[in-house]
């Protein structure tokens, strides 16, 4: 008779508990869009609509599909980086997406355009993308988009893709120090238009056809290096070649 009790009385709450549920104070009926599109409400109300096995609402506050809902929108959108849902009550929930700052653009492989040295200086490409801090691509590049460096970078990407959006650009984590070099370079009178890595090496392409190489991951060497003899060249008039400083402690310098 017990065990017969105790089954009754947790049916009686089960029941209860699928039947508060049910009711509309804690049932989301209003979604927020705080800094995107106000379409971005359908993504949710899609998402939450019908039930969980028959028994449990979709649109429950305490079992809405989060996660569904942000996996819809990134698999949407190349340009959002992250999104961020929230209660703010029983019956309503806001979207926030943090979208992806472009850093600079990517305009391929060097290895696979097959493109000489003198095509990177004239800056001969023009089919680019921009990607964003993480080494990510998201959009194809736009005489409108502005980007936080100028110049082009030529570099490999992950795996075997040939589809450049949502790829990442390998050695993405070294790119910071890359890109200060590249911008510190400037200082000493003409600026890179373009940076191509290959294997473990950098080409750092000056405006007036200069060509500036070093070791990925030893930028601060190579800088030191260069100020040590900035008085043995111009890079300001376009008379040096290039300058190898892939050695430590060396500075090759072969002019025009």
């Amino acid at each position: 008779m017990a065990v017969i009790a105790l089954c009754i009385l947790v049916l009686i709450l089960l029941g209860t508990g699928v039947w508060g549920l049910w009711q509309n104070t804690v049932r989301i009926s209003r979604v927020e869009i705080l800094n995107a599109d106000p379409s971005f409400i359908s993504y949710a109300t899609n998402a939450m609509q019908g039930n969980y096995f028959g028994i449990i609402p979709r649109d429950s506050t305490f079992f809405f599909p989060e996660e569904r809902i942000r996996a819809d929108i990134l698999a949407s959108y190349n340009d959002i980086a992250a999104v961020s849902i929230l209660r703010n009550s029983f019956t309503g929930v806001s979207i926030k997406v943090d979208y992806r700052v472009p850093i600079a653009r990517w305009c391929g492989d060097v290895t696979r355009f097959n493109l000489e040295d003198s095509d990177l200086r004239l800056n001969l490409v023009t089919s680019c993308y921009v990607f964003d801090a993480n080494g990510v691509i998201f959009s194809a590049y736009a005489t409108t988009t502005q980007t936080i460096n100028t110049f082009r970078l030529y570099a490999p990407l992950f795996g075997d893709t040939l589809e450049p959006l949502r790829a990442t650009i390998l050695y993405a984590e070294k790119l910071p120090a890359v890109f200060d070099f590249a911008r510190q370079l400037s200082t000493f009178g003409s600026p890179v238009i373009s940076v191509v890595i290959h294997n473990d090496e950098v080409n750092n392409n000056l405006e007036n056809g200069t060509r500036i190489t070093y070791v990925i991951g030893h930028e601060q060497d190579a800088f030191t290096a260069l100020v040590s003899a900035r008085d043995k060249f111009n890079l300001a008039d376009g008379s040096v070649d290039y300058i190898d400083l892939r050695f430590d402690g060396k500075v090759y310098v072969k002019r025009k």
